[in-house]
């Protein structure tokens, strides 16, 4: 369980106003409260861009959770403020919403041969999740413990075993623990692990359990626990340091399929012996990766998803004769959770495109039929209408050549159009050609081309680019901004002299550390989250994550990487950002916590730099409650349209 909207001219009226509106020198900051969210130098906003904003944010998506055993889907979809468990009973039937918690539930995995289910879900987006069991009526029961972390649960195929990984405060360790869902008092500690590790699966005799331990997002390790003794062995111990992700046993017990990119540039699905370790490649593309695998739960059928340059191609084969078997034609899109249903024939999945934010498909694969199970609103926007992402290519200042998504705006030939970088976080993932709200709301009520750059570090181009950015390479992707800003310039479509960066978590950092280096290039800047420095940020990230963070930016406690630390991070670097900025946090973020917002904040103002600043008391790392997202967009869209000299009313 783990894992954004136009123009409208008759409604929006664009003033120019001179670029030099928000870059004096502010006075100490006017505070106002919007419920619980705290503004900072944010003025009101204008109607108009309140009404842009709901045409753009009224849309939901549909995304798979499970099956029931009664052949009905479960899915996460908002009718409210937040995303809630609802079950669809058939092809196009009504949501029946079974959740009512007024917190966003992360996911839900189904008890076999029953109607019930094991949900997650935390409090305020402090990401110390919950596990429940629900069914179709009746109050959802807590099964874990106050003040802990629990993580996707592993449930038995008879459902009377659900296990799951636990983190405790100011540990860096995680436990196994197990219980009877039907009975929280059962629960009980069953291996106590060091680092951060997940379940992956349960086997059929229930006597072992695989499991991954995530040493960063560039190498994990699998294990299998014997539950009786409590002790662990770790498969495929003698390959080289690697990723794994999605491992499962086989249906016959003694392999372990699972994505890596052990002794391969790309990902690929393997199956690994586990009696001798041996890894044979079952599924490969030559270009791109294996992103994300399904198989039946009789071990007839395997599907695998290919990431290629950003979107999905699904493949169904029979992998018992190898025949072949008829393949879904779908739209340019991203597809993600794959699940069989309890007839070992039907794969459902969630889909997202350009122009629609996410519905749950089943596909038929011995007929050859394709099932859209439910049809997601946008809200009143017309489809037609969107912007259409266009995959463009360009060379960074060592040669490399760095992807990007555009999506450009409807205006009059010969329009130079103001531009907004959108830097995705991670670092390790990458903008796709799925739903983005965002982009399509900054085409259309700003005019603005918007342009989403997969800069070195990011997923999905094999893992020598993925390993690019590593420790002190770290700068080497600001620079790939640079590139990109040196290609704006040549557009005769923008205007190179309206350009402002953008990003959130990682992408907040880097939206920081763009600005230190080309603030003379840009307008302006807007981060959410981000990280200002790198020291403080790794002494603060909660503790259950904090050795997985140092293996990806280094190592604070280490004297080199330390003193590179102080040359790469923003707050070090502040008195070379000139121009406005926009920052936004939550209050209870586990993972960027607020002050390194804080000091950034408190740093530019020092420095004599228009600083907005926006804090939310109930949100964690992201802004998962509408009105929440909807009072964040209206402050982006205001203070963008400054940026660009123009006033939204």
């Amino acid at each position: 369980m783990t894992h954004s909207v136009w123009r409208a001219p008759a409604l929006v009226a664009l003033l120019l106003l001179g670029t030099t509106a928000i870059a004096a020198p502010a006075p100490a900051p006017s505070v106002r409260m919007v419920g619980t969210t705290k503004l900072e130098n944010v003025p009101p906003i204008p109607a108009g861009v309140s009404a842009a904003v709901q045409r753009f944010q009224n849309y939901r998506a549909a995304v798979l959770q499970d099956w029931l055993a009664d052949g009905s889907m479960l899915i996460t979809t908002r009718f409210g403020a937040t995303n809630q468990i609802h079950r669809v009973a058939a092809p196009g039937a009504a949501r029946t919403q079974l959740t009512f918690f007024a917190e966003p539930v992360a996911g839900a995995e189904t008890i076999p041969g029953t109607t019930d289910f094991v949900l997650g879900r935390d409090t305020g987006g402090d990401e110390w999740f919950q596990l429940y069991r629900a069914g179709l009526a009746g109050v959802p029961v807590q099964l874990t413990e106050a003040g802990t972390r629990n993580g996707g649960p592993v449930i038995a195929k008879d459902g009377s075993l659900v296990l799951w990984a636990r983190a405790v405060k100011g540990s860096g360790d995680y436990a196994l623990m197990a219980a009877n869902p039907a009975d929280p008092a059962s629960r009980r500690l069953i291996y106590q692990a060091q680092g951060s590790v997940s379940t992956n699966d349960l086997s059929a005799d229930k006597t072992q359990l695989l499991f991954e331990r995530g040493i960063s997002n560039r190498e994990s390790q699998l294990f299998i626990l014997d539950i009786a003794s409590g002790k662990a062995r770790q498969i495929r111990s003698q390959g080289q340091p690697a990723r794994f992700e999605g491992a499962k046993f086989s249906h016959d017990g003694r392999s372990v399929l699972a994505i890596t990119d052990e002794a391969s540039n790309l990902r690929r699905l393997v199956s690994i012996d586990i009696a001798t370790g041996a890894l044979t490649e079952v599924a490969s593309d030559p270009q791109w990766d294996i992103e994300g695998f399904a198989v039946s739960d009789d071990g007839r059928i395997l599907a695998t998803v290919i990431n290629v340059d950003g979107a999905s191609k699904l493949v169904v084969r029979d992998f018992v004769t190898r025949r072949a078997l008829p393949q879904p034609a779908l739209p340019l899109g991203v597809i993600d959770n794959l699940h069989f249903a309890p007839d070992n024939n039907r794969l459902g999945f969630s889909m997202q495109t350009p122009t629609s934010a996410g519905d749950a498909w089943s596909w038929d694969s011995t007929a050859g039929t394709l099932t859209r199970w439910t049809s997601s609103e946008l809200g009143g926007l017309d489809p037609a209408k969107l912007a259409s992402p266009e995959v463009i290519r360009f060379k960074s200042f060592d040669g490399e050549t760095v992807s990007a998504l555009v999506y450009r705006p409807k205006v009059a030939p010969g329009t130079r159009t103001p531009v907004i970088i959108d830097i995705h976080g991670g670092p390790e993932s990458q903008t796709r050609t799925g739903w983005n709200p965002g982009a399509q709301y900054f085409a259309s009520v700003l005019g603005a081309t918007v342009i989403l750059p997969n800069v070195r570090g990011s997923d999905g181009y094999g893992k020598r680019f993925l390993n690019l950015d590593n420790a002190a390479k770290r700068e080497d992707s600001v620079k790939d901004i640079g590139a990109l800003l040196d290609w704006v310039g040549k557009q005769p479509d923008m205007d190179a002299g309206r350009v402002a960066v953008y990003g959130q978590s990682y992408g907040g950092y880097m939206s920081l550390a763009v600005m230190t280096h080309y603030s003379n290039r840009l307008v302006g800047g807007v981060e959410r989250y981000g990280i200002s420095n790198f020291t403080t940020f790794l002494q603060n990230t909660e503790a259950y994550r904090r050795d997985n963070r140092r293996a990806e930016y280094g190592d604070e406690r280490d004297p080199a990487m330390a003193k590179a630390f102080v040359t790469i991070s923003p707050m070090n670097n502040l008195a070379k950002i000139t121009k406005p900025m926009l920052v936004m946090q939550g209050a209870n973020d586990p993972r960027v916590p607020q002050s390194e917002s804080e000091q950034v904040v408190a740093g530019l103002r020092a420095n004599g730099v228009d600083t907005w600043y926006v804090l939310y008391a109930d949100e964690g790392h992201g802004f998962q409650k509408k009105p929440n997202n909807d009072l964040r967009r209206e402050v982006e869209t205001v203070f963008l349209g400054k940026l660009f000299g123009e006033e939204l009313r």
